[in-house]
């Protein structure tokens, strides 16, 4: 999975600075994150219940026209 380029400075100089840096490779790398074990649970935890809420909330009519322009838009999208 890519990873997310950081942010640029706001400043125009210390920015101005970081694309010169970027470019010319002396960049060094930043250490990735600790991501909080706490949030990643919680936000697994909502994402399992997603879509098996959202089935049983939607009536077989209203399911059949979101698969229906699903599909259309993958026939239809260019190579």
């Amino acid at each position: 999975m890519p990873t997310r380029p950081s942010k640029l400075p706001r400043d125009v100089n210390e920015r101005a600075k970081r694309i010169l840096d970027i470019f010319t490779g002396d960049v060094k790398e930043e250490p990735p994150r600790e991501k909080n074990a706490a949030a990643v649970a919680l936000g697994r935890l909502g994402a399992s219940k997603g879509g098996q809420a959202r089935a049983v909330k939607l009536s077989p009519a209203k399911r059949k026209a979101i698969a229906k322009k699903a599909a259309e838009a993958r026939w239809n999208k260019e190579a």
